[in-house]
This record gives structure tokens, sequence and C-alpha cells, in this order.
């Protein structure tokens, strides 16, 4: 009875370990697939790193932010998110005036039609083109950050799925060495017992 257990158990962590290793491998093209994606969408960006006079004039935490990427190409999801936050989001906010996109078009759609052509309200409208660009141009790498660190979750998950069936493989093959072992003891005591007459 007791190796037929062991037999049972050893075989479902078998089965257990077949599915983790599909998993695995699923896990593994995905972490490659969005990696490959994420570099070849942003190399053709054709983006460089800020470095040098570009990060002396941006405030001490985002030059920081920004100093280990410098003059490299923009090409992995950190550095997008680094570029987002500390660079495109800094020049933003100082043309702004730590106004939002939503902020200047408000106040540009609120305009008589004869303030939008006056030179303040000219000016209005190029800040808000500007802003819906740096928007949208930040919008897109942080979309670019997200799938970078979804592929880096799921090369995290494909590691874990071959250790989880590494050890079911291990646990199989001791499962049935136990089962063997149990049908011997059985059977031995099985002869040890005196027939009967």
């Amino acid at each position: 009875m007791r190796s037929a257990f062991d037999k049972l158990i050893s075989w479902t962590g078998l089965a257990l370990a077949a599915v983790l290793i599909l998993a695995g491998g699923l896990l593994t093209w995905a972490n490659m697939f969005i990696g490959d994606q994420v570099h070849d969408q942003l190399t053709m960006q054709g983006i460089t790193m800020p470095e040098g006079d570009q990060l002396a004039g941006l405030p001490q935490s985002d030059a920081d932010a920004l100093k280990p990427y410098a003059g490299s190409p923009l090409d992995t999801g950190p550095e997008a998110k680094a570029y987002a936050d500390h660079y495109i989001l800094v020049h933003m906010n100082e043309a702004s005036g730590d106004r939002t996109y939503a902020d200047v078009s408000g106040e540009y759609v609120a305009m008589s039609d004869q303030q939008k052509v006056s030179e303040e309200g000219q000016a209005l409208g190029a800040l808000r083109q500007t802003l819906f660009m740096g928007s949208t141009l930040r919008g897109l790498l942080l979309y670019a950050y997200a799938f970078a660190t979804i592929g880096t979750i799921a090369g995290i998950a494909a590691i874990v799925a071959f250790a989880g069936a590494a050890v079911l493989l291990v646990m199989f093959g001791f499962g049935l060495w136990h089962a063997k072992r149990s049908s011997r003891e059985a059977e031995a005591e099985v002869r040890a017992v005196p027939q009967p007459i």
C-alpha cells in the first residue's frame, strides 16, 4: 500500500515538473521577446542619453539619476524611465511653470479667438503643443519601461519555474526509490511471517 502511494505522489510530482518546465519555457520566450522588442523600438528612436552640459542645467537629483546612462544610446527600460522622468519632465515643468498639459490646454481653449491670435495666445498655443509632444513622448517611454519590467519579471518567474521543476524531478526520483524500497521491505515482512502448516 505504501509503495503504491509513493508511486502516485511521485508521478504527480513528475506531471507538475512537466507543467513547470513548459511554463518556464514560455516565460523565457516572453522575457526574450519583450527584451528584444523594447530594445529594437527604443533604438529606432535614435535618442542619446544626455551628458555634460545637458546635465549641468538640471536639478542635482535629476542629473544624478541620469549620470549612470550619460552619453549611451537610450535602448533599455530603465534608461527610458530615467529620460522620461528626469529629463523630459524637468524641461516640461520648467517651460510651463509646473503646469500640466491639461492646465495649459484648458487656459488656451478658454481664450477667445482674438486672444488666441495675440502674442500671448500664440505663446500659450506653442506651449500647449510642446507639452502635448512632451507628454506623448514621456508616455511612450514609460510604456517601454513598463514592458521591460514585465519582461524582467517573466525572466525571474522562468528561473523560479525551472528551479521548481528541478526540485520536483529530484523528489520524483526519491519517490520511486522509496516506493521500490517499501515494496522490498513489504515482501521481506511477508516472507518473515511463519506460514501455517
